[in-house]
């Protein structure tokens, strides 16, 4: 593992299908983050939120792009998150946020999904729990489809 000092920005995100389901609101995240931090001797630099944003692929992230860019900029030089699918359920994306991390000497650090890319066996793990995290997108999306089909087919008409 690296040694060089952590340097860590916190992303935290819900969609309102999140919160309601699983609970993770915002201030939850932030605690258990900054408790993650302080165990692991991370400098939190900044807490990056975006608040009602699906991490779907395509979705503006104003928060996550800031993070981004501060990477870029050398501010922080760790991604920390609480569960993975709060950074992205897509195998497309992750891919895309790897080479990011690589290219910029930067880490992503999951406290709830033992993740931890400054080795091989970190990264395997991110891009196995991606798959499975966009699977069951898209299993959920396929069920609404088919419900939304059967309903229409019954003369039930969703309204908008």
């Amino acid at each position: 593992m690296n040694e060089e000092k952590k340097i860590a920005g916190l992303y935290i995100r819900v969609s309102t299908e999140d919160q309601a389901r699983e609970g993770f609101s915002l201030p939850e995240q932030e605690k258990r983050l900054r408790a993650m931090c302080e165990y692991k001797g991370y400098e939190v630099y900044k807490i990056y939120k975006d608040a009602g944003i699906s991490a779907k692929t395509g979705n503006h992230r104003p928060s996550f792009e800031e993070l981004l860019q501060d990477i870029k900029d050398g501010k922080c030089n760790t991604i920390v998150v609480l569960k993975l699918d709060r950074l992205t359920r897509s195998v497309y994306d992750m891919e895309h946020i790897m080479k990011f991390l690589e290219e910029n000497n930067a880490y992503l650090d999951c406290a709830n999904d033992d993740i931890n890319t400054t080795n091989a066996n970190g990264k395997m793990v991110a891009r196995l729990l991606t798959t499975v995290s966009q699977n069951e997108i898209e299993r959920t999306s396929e069920r609404t489809k088919i419900g939304l089909a059967g309903a229409i087919k019954v003369g039930h008409v969703p309204s908008t």
